[in-house]
């Protein structure tokens, strides 16, 4: 028997090595108590893991199936949380945090007019944006942002600030049809933009993007000319669509169409598009979003606090429409970029608007910010879910904080508990950028300051 041991050992021993020979290479495994999927069979894995090699996820399972299968450079344990797909903001206006609360309380278009267009036309600098924008991806990023939607000027410098933060976005420069910072003429800014398509194309974290700011500022033959810019270089055009009554009505009276109908007779839709906000949308006009395959970004936060209206997104995603979630602004549409917000919200808005507590369900809610936002964004082959293949965009989510037990359900303990400060952990494009709740890369304590700097120079500015 003493000398069975031994050699029970060495044979174990052999047995574990051998394993270890045949185990694939991964650079990360990340695993944790739950692993939402937003797979196909939307699978929720208990005790999962994911392994990651390069940029992309190489492997998703249990964790002793993914423990057995790969040999990990790094390995991230967390089994007081839950392992998601990164959240995925459809509008932003990154750039004017350095706005936030600048003037609350107001109608949209009281709000553009009096305050925005001129902070913006007194303000506005590339590095304005710049600083703006750090400060919107460390927020983004601290609460579980991998992916965001964005819309402004100098979106060069987005980009710039998206790539040093290590954040995914689809960044559309703006068109509008009067002189702002980075153009005097809507021609100037088409210029503009095409070569920021050219210098960003093929770019492994940015997208850039057309983005004509509104029918209502924007001329129909600039609305075309962007259309064709964004097909000249397969982009997408992102653009604030039927946002309000006031928008729905003028361009009820002016053509006799709506915004949405009056864009279709331009051939705006016909391309990759992102429609941002779709309140006032009719049966006819949610047809036409449905057969050009138009993405919509609902922004519930901003809707109810400019008092825009209800978007009808039980209607639009019946019809096939995809339908994203996003923040809008922080300068005063909605004052941050917080996805678990917009979830919650979003979920309890269609609940009180229509009556019915089973209205846009959790799982309906996880999905908009998720793999239904990459739809939205024609990126669903690429992010929005943890399979294989797939871009690695990870967060996890603790839930060892009071908000966060017991639990029973973990996709509802996403939607309806646990809170952007929950967030511990993000990986974008196969590269950690928050390790227990720091950004690795950027400088919070200089970003702070300098946002402080910028709030006193808009705030002298408007006297």
């Amino acid at each position: 028997m003493t000398g069975a041991l031994p050699r029970m050992f060495r044979a174990l021993g052999l047995f574990l090595f051998a394993s270890l020979l045949a185990a694939e290479p991964a650079d990360w495994i990340w695993s944790a108590r739950y692993v939402i999927t937003m797979d196909d069979a939307r699978r929720v894995i208990q005790n999962g893991a994911v392994a990651i090699r390069g940029d992309r996820i190489v492997g998703v399972g249990s964790k002793i199936e993914i423990d057995a299968r790969f040999q990990p450079r790094q390995r991230l344990d967390r089994p007081d949380a839950i392992l998601a797909p990164g959240l995925i903001n459809t509008h932003t206006h990154a750039a004017m945090s350095l706005f936030r609360g600048i003037a609350d309380d107001l109608k949209l278009q009281d709000w553009l007019n009096r305050f925005i267009f001129p902070a913006e036309a007194k303000n506005l600098s590339p590095e304005f944006v710049r600083w703006g924008t750090r400060l919107g991806a460390l927020e983004m990023l601290l609460g579980g942002t991998t992916t965001f939607t964005d819309m402004y000027y100098f979106e060069d410098v987005v980009a710039e600030v998206a790539k040093e933060a290590g954040i995914r976005g689809v960044l559309g420069e703006t068109i509008i049809g009067f002189p702002v910072a980075d153009a005097k003429t809507p021609a100037d800014s088409l210029r503009f933009t095409e070569r920021y398509l050219t210098r960003f194309r093929n770019d492994p974290l940015v997208i850039p993007a057309v983005a004509p700011h509104a029918i209502y500022t924007t001329s129909d033959e600039t609305l075309r000319a962007a259309r064709a810019l964004a097909n000249k270089y397969g982009a997408p055009l992102i653009i604030h669509v039927s946002e309000t009554k006031k928008e729905n009505d003028d361009e009820l009276a002016k053509r006799h169409r709506t915004p949405v109908q009056a864009l279709e007779s331009l051939g705006l839709f016909q391309g990759r598009t992102v429609a941002a906000h779709c309140v006032w949308v009719n049966g006819s006009d949610m047809a036409i979003l449905a057969r050009r395959g138009v993405g919509v970004a609902h922004c519930p936060s901003s809707n109810m606090k400019l008092a825009s209206g209800v978007a009808p997104v039980l209607k639009m995603r019946a019809l096939g429409i995809n339908v994203g979630l996003g923040t809008d602004s922080s300068a005063g549409s909605n004052n941050d970029v917080n996805m678990f917000e917009e979830m919650d919200l979003a979920a309890k808005l269609q609940k009180v608007t229509t009556l019915d507590p089973q209205a846009l369900p959790a799982g309906a809610v996880l999905e908009m910010a998720t793999i239904g936002g990459a739809r939205v964004l024609g990126l669903e082959r690429e992010i929005g879910s943890l399979e294989t293949g797939k871009r690695a965009d990870i967060i996890t989510v603790r839930l060892d904080r009071p908000n966060a037990v017991p639990l029973y359900d973990p996709v509802s303990q996403m939607v309806y508990a646990l809170k952007a400060d929950d967030v511990r952990d993000v990986m974008v494009n196969g590269k950690p950028v928050v390790r227990d709740g720091q950004i690795l890369t950027l400088d919070e304590k200089l970003i702070l300051s300098k946002a402080a700097e910028y709030g006193m120079k808009v705030k002298a500015s408007l006297k």
